[in-house]
């Protein structure tokens, strides 16, 4: 998973557990090669293999090897990412398996091209298992023990007052595929339950009953709210793979430099001329075409709802003369941009 991102609530949350347990936080960001503004939003996007350096330079400016398995159990995952808060406002538990792979992608997108299949539960040897399949797990024992603290921990405190859960074993046992990281003692304490390490899989044994649960009821408009907003992040995201989306995101920052050209962006994009040609060709647009559309939403979006003048919008999409952005407005619209700027 050489491309593989993860959404930036989880470092920015690890950052913040590890300043709280005495890392120096420049020094926590030097170490995993991060800055302030990657985490400013926890939608934004970081690679893996940075967000696993950082709980390694956590580890080691803490003094605690143990700390990605104490993050886990210490934060909840609705305090990370969006997928955990549409996951807090399921009904069931039968529902959070269901909406955390739906979400995946926001979670982890490993740049396959395919939703990711974060967790899935397992009927094997007579009991139920919820098992983490993912190469991401196999691949980052560090994460794995963080993410199944975070499981089990989330699922303890959102029903530490259903008298039904206390009936329960969460989890009966717990499987790693990792070897003893030299801290079995705080996966015991953290899962109170029988740990596995050199295990054939990522996995957890319940009681069944557990998926019969139903969680403490939020509004479902709330509900609705969310998943509308993560279906528009993961539209996002899914739209920044596209060509198109790439070459409109090297565009937007130099949009009003009027410097534009198809070479500068194949250039940066590291693609010769011909191959960003045939990559657009293939998404049934042609690169003067992304370029056309573009200016005209941003042109769109400066008159109409940040209200800037004419002369100012057509600087901002590119244009070096008022009266060419202005033939090019009313060939998109068929008026003139000052109509559009008094209404």
């Amino acid at each position: 998973m050489p491309n593989a991102t993860i959404s930036a609530g989880y470092p920015r949350a690890l950052l913040s557990f590890a300043t709280g347990k005495g890392g120096e936080r420049a020094a926590l960001l030097a170490g995993a090669g991060l800055s302030e503004d990657e985490l400013r939003h926890p939608d934004n996007r970081v690679s893996v293999e940075r967000y696993v350096a950082l709980i390694k330079t956590a580890a080691r400016l803490t003094g605690d090897p143990a700390i990605a398995l104490k993050f886990g159990e210490a934060v909840r995952m609705q305090e990370i990412s969006i997928v955990g808060l549409i996951c807090e406002a399921c009904e069931t538990t039968i529902d959070v398996g269901r909406e955390l792979n739906r979400y995946a992608q926001l979670v982890l997108d490993d740049d396959c091209g395919e939703p990711a299949t974060l967790m899935r539960g397992v009927w094997k040897d007579e009991g139920v298992w919820i098992e983490a399949p993912h190469d991401l797990f196999t691949a980052n024992p560090l994460i794995a023990e963080a993410e199944f603290a975070r499981l089990v921990w989330n699922g303890r405190v959102m029903f530490a007052n259903s008298a039904e859960f206390q009936k329960l074993k969460y989890p009966r046992v717990i499987h790693f595929m990792h070897a003893d990281p030299g801290y079995a003692d705080e996966y015991e304490r953290v899962f109170q339950a029988p740990v596995v390490f050199n295990s054939h899989w990522n996995a957890m044994q319940i009681d069944a009953e557990f998926l019969a649960l139903k969680q403490p009821p939020v509004n479902r408009y709330v509900f609705g709210v969310l998943s509308e907003r993560a279906d528009a992040l993961l539209k996002s995201l899914q739209e920044s793979k596209t060509a198109r989306g790439r070459v409109e995101s090297l565009l937007l920052p130099i949009l009003h430099t009027g410097e534009v050209s198809m070479d500068a962006i194949a250039e940066k994009l590291g693609l010769g001329r011909q191959t960003l040609y045939r990559n657009l060709r293939r998404e049934g647009v042609t690169y003067e075409q992304v370029l056309d559309e573009l200016r005209h939403k941003m042109a769109l979006n400066y008159l109409g709802a940040r209200k800037v003048s004419v002369n100012e919008t057509a600087y901002l999409v590119g244009f070096s003369e008022p009266a060419a952005f202005s033939r090019a407005f009313k060939r998109w619209t068929g008026q003139n941009p000052s109509a559009m700027r008094r209404g």
